[in-house]
């Protein structure tokens, strides 16, 4: 008699909690828990750390702005070699009414060195408004950084619940092909003896044929979720630990969800600041109807003069300042002001769709996360009786009250009875995590994950002063 009872049970719990993985598909474990997992794809996703350098270049934009107030300093060099011929015509001294016309010619190589200081004393306010805008930018870009943090943390642990998932399927699948075999030979055998029909026998080979393409679909979703696990984690999986909900991290209450999420969501916070980048670019814009006063010192010294073969040497320096008014440009620079304008109209609607985007995100992950953890007692109680269902038929089958399809029916709803729980415990813990990352609050901070936290201030505080050099800091 066939039993597929409470040892299967506890087999197929163990391999959707453990994740049992063919060692011949994996390489050697480097990461075997989720907050192992997490924390290598903090330190080595591609697309993290590229928008950790698109952060690093947004940093420049605040000492550009701040070379604003300082001066600008060129110094020239001219030289070379110049032939010149004169002729100039003159009254003659000793003919009245005649001329004399003389010619000079020559060469000689003319040479000069020079310094010019130039420094904005006012611009309309631009420069200023221009470091503050940069500023706004940096933020944003912390706060895009952070929201790409938390896509990629959740990235990994749907990854890594995936193949967990897959995995436990794929155990469940090749476990049912066993006992459809079995349940194969006993029909037989029964048909042999003339107790059960060819019909029996042919709904026994059909759901034999039928569970080894679950088997099939079933690899093909696991290679795929390693394939996947590769790309996000950096590294090939090895035999994978139980993850585990953070339902401690978020809040206890939907209100509280939702206040929490408009509150610290990064990308609520990245929509503001780009509010402020926008309304820094329409004053940057009217700075340009506003007067501009510059001073220029220069200092050149020159010898053998280009143009003439006269002058031998000669030296000037000079201090002036520069008033320019502008009056009217052609009509583009109140174009700019206009459009400006309109950006910054369209970012706040930006902010106002963001904060209702991240609204919408939390009561959804919400209400997902509330029907995981049911989902989780109503398919265990769900595995529980279509097991004791089974169980009966059998019982009823072999005394002739039941059919083989009746048999075969009840093995394929404990199948997928037992499926259920491998998904909803993966359900289960992906949902705590969206809610943590729907609040905002999926960083490696949080969830104390041991890896060195990447700091973004450190290197805007490296360059924000630079005045001068090439070699980009590390940021540590």
């Amino acid at each position: 008699m066939l039993r597929f009872g409470a040892k299967h049970l506890v087999a197929a719990t163990a391999a959707a909690l453990l994740g049992a993985v063919s060692p011949w598909a994996l390489q050697a474990a480097q990461a075997d828990t989720l907050d192992g997992a997490l924390a290598l794809a903090y330190r080595n996703n591609p697309s993290l750390n590229a928008q950790r350098a698109g952060t690093r270049a947004i940093d420049e934009n605040v000492p550009q702005a701040l070379s604003g107030y300082r001066p600008k300093v060129n110094i020239t060099a001219s030289g070379g070699e110049q032939s010149l011929s004169t002729t100039t015509k003159s009254p003659s001294s000793t003919t009245p009414g005649a001329s004399v016309y003389s010619t000079s010619s020559g060469y000689n190589s003319p040479f000069s060195v020079g310094l010019t200081l130039t420094q904005t004393l006012f611009n309309g306010y631009q420069t200023a408004n221009k470091t503050r805008q940069a500023e706004a930018q940096v933020l944003s870009a912390r706060a895009t950084l952070a929201t790409t943090v938390q896509n990629v943390l959740l990235n990994a642990v749907t990854a890594y619940m995936n193949l967990l998932r897959d995995s436990a399927i794929l155990d469940l699948q090749k476990r049912n092909v066993e006992v459809l075999q079995e349940q194969l030979r006993q029909t037989r055998d029964r048909f042999n003896v003339g107790e059960v029909t060819r019909t029996d026998v042919a709904q026994a080979e059909s759901s034999l044929a039928a569970g080894r393409s679950q088997v099939l679909t079933a690899q093909a979703n696991f290679e795929a979720s390693q394939a996947t696990y590769r790309q996000v984690i950096g590294i090939n999986p090895g035999h994978l630990a139980p993850g585990t909900p953070v339902d401690r991290f978020s809040p206890h209450t939907l209100p509280g969800a939702v206040a929490l999420g408009i509150g610290t969501n990064p990308a609520v916070a990245s929509a503001e600041f780009n509010v402020d980048v926008a309304l820094r670019q329409v004053k940057v814009a009217e700075g340009a109807l506003l007067p501009n006063l510059s001073l220029q010192g220069s200092v050149q010294k020159s010898w053998l003069g280009v143009g003439t073969l006269a002058t031998m040497e000669s030296y000037n320096a000079s201090v002036l300042g520069t008033l320019t008014v502008p009056v009217y440009q052609g009509g583009a620079e109140y174009s700019l002001i206009r459009q400006a304008k309109e950006t910054l109209g369209q970012q706040r609607l930006n902010l106002d769709v963001t904060r209702d985007q991240v609204r919408q995100n939390v009561v959804q992950a919400w209400g997902q996360l509330q029907a995981a953890k049911a989902n989780i007692e109503a398919t265990q109680a769900q595995v529980q009786a279509a097991e004791i269902a089974l169980n009966g038929i059998r019982e009823e089958a072999r005394v002739g009250q039941r059919t083989t399809f009746d048999v075969l029916t009840a093995q394929q709803t404990l199948v997928n009875a037992r499926v259920s729980v491998v998904t909803a415990q993966h359900d289960r813990v992906v949902a705590s995590y969206t809610l943590l990352a729907a609040v905002g609050r999926l960083s490696p901070e949080v969830l104390g994950l041991r890896v060195p936290v990447y700091r973004p201030q450190v290197h805007y505080e490296q360059v924000r002063d630079a005045w001068a050099g090439t070699r980009n800091p590390d940021g540590r």
